[in-house]
């Protein structure tokens, strides 16, 4: 119940923003990063400042909090697993380590009758030179640790393929047919302990350069039968899991109406921020909810939004000198929430922030999103 402390494993901006979360419901709140300026460290109760497979660490956090969850799909599996001996821990252990690996992660995509992009699995010399043509052109991607964009690399025929891979140091990696891309969405959920599900609306995201540059969510944003499926598939890939926490599943939108799971991310995601200021209740709100093992209420969007994310490329429009964005002018106009993450020094393709608008209709609120992209120098979408 509130007045107990909930811990969260690392402490980017994800964690900040469940710490605030956590804070306004009258939870304390303990965050595990060795950064002592991290985003969240800088906003908790208690900050340990150890590596995540420290073993004093992970025990200090669990002697202090009644309940623990990750903010970032790269924390190590087995320090959750320690933590889960002493320790509520959502999500669990093994569900992290699917999210961790793509060749997993798509060996449960197809257990759970969710269909995801032809692919082949690159360990050995031998598999490489197994591939089938049909898989070409494709996108090769690393097994582990690749996320906004890093770790792929766009392959055309089979000798690029080997010269990518050599590239990539030869370590295990997941090779993606390439399809005919519409666009991209994704789905945001919480499962609790007892099975139940809930979900926020499905949104729908443009990156670029592997980034997300925005994401808008309205009643239009997708044929409705599409975001029934897409949100039918995720609780599967969820149910499939056993999982507790707060899920988000991206999914490719091609070009004859179907769809692909990309991937997923076992934790709140960055295209689910509008719902702090767009819905009654957040995706942070969720995640505290699951963790804490209090019901889960379906949220209900009550504005259109779009969201736009603010990359330390704003700051340094003028060359290395890092200069703030003009913040007045951008809050002057209606429907803006600005959200800083406190991060001290700004570095190309760095999150700094990100900026949700929302007006009465879908027209005036990507109207203004489009304003505010202009004030900032993000290009239009």
């Amino acid at each position: 119940m509130p007045g107990a402390t909930l811990g969260v494993m690392g402490g980017g901006q994800l964690g900040r923003m469940f710490v605030h979360a956590a804070q306004a419901m009258g939870y304390f709140t303990a965050v595990l990063d060795p950064d002592e300026a991290s985003p969240a460290g800088r906003v908790s109760h208690h900050h340990v400042r150890t590596g995540y497979l420290d073993p004093q660490g992970l025990d200090a956090l669990a002697r202090v909090s009644a309940a623990i969850t990750t903010e970032f799909e790269n924390v190590p599996a087995e320090a959750l697993a320690r933590l889960a001996r002493t320790r509520p821990v959502a999500p669990g252990a093994d569900a992290v380590a699917i999210a961790q690996d793509r060749a997993r992660e798509k060996a449960h995509f197809v257990r759970c009758g969710a269909r995801c992009a032809p692919h082949a699995v690159i360990e050995t010399p031998q598999q490489l030179a197994a591939v089938p043509a049909a898989l070409l052109p494709g996108v090769l991607k690393t097994a582990r640790l690749g996320y906004d964009g890093k770790g792929q690399v766009r392959v055309r025929d089979a000798a690029g393929l080997a010269a990518a891979w050599e590239s990539l140091q030869r370590v295990p990696c997941v090779l993606e047919q390439l399809l005919p891309l519409a666009a991209e969405c994704s789905v945001v959920l919480a499962r609790g302990r007892d099975g139940q599900v809930v979900h926020l609306p499905v949104q729908r995201n443009l990156h670029r350069d592997g980034i997300l540059a925005v994401t808008e969510v309205h009643d239009a944003v997708l044929p409705p039968d599409t975001a029934t499926a897409a949100v039918a598939a995720a609780r599967d890939i969820a149910a499939g899991m056993g999982y507790v926490g707060v899920l988000c599943v991206e999914f490719f939108l091609l070009q004859d109406g179907s769809f692909v799971v990309n991937e997923m991310a076992p934790r709140p995601h960055n295209s689910g921020h509008y719902s702090i200021d767009a819905c009654d209740v957040s995706q942070f709100d969720l995640q505290v909810r699951a963790l804490a093992g209090l019901p889960l209420v379906q949220p209900r969007q009550h504005s259109p939004a779009f969201m736009l994310n603010l990359l330390g490329d704003l700051w340094l429009r003028q060359g290395d000198t890092q200069r703030e964005p003009d913040w007045a002018a951008l809050l002057a106009l209606p429907g803006m929430h600005l959200h800083l993450y406190g991060k001290v020094e700004a570095r190309r393709g760095r999150k700094m922030g990100h900026l949700t608008v929302t007006a009465p209709t879908v027209a005036a609120a990507r109207e203004r999103a489009l304003q505010a992209a202009a004030l900032l120098g993000i290009e239009p979408f």
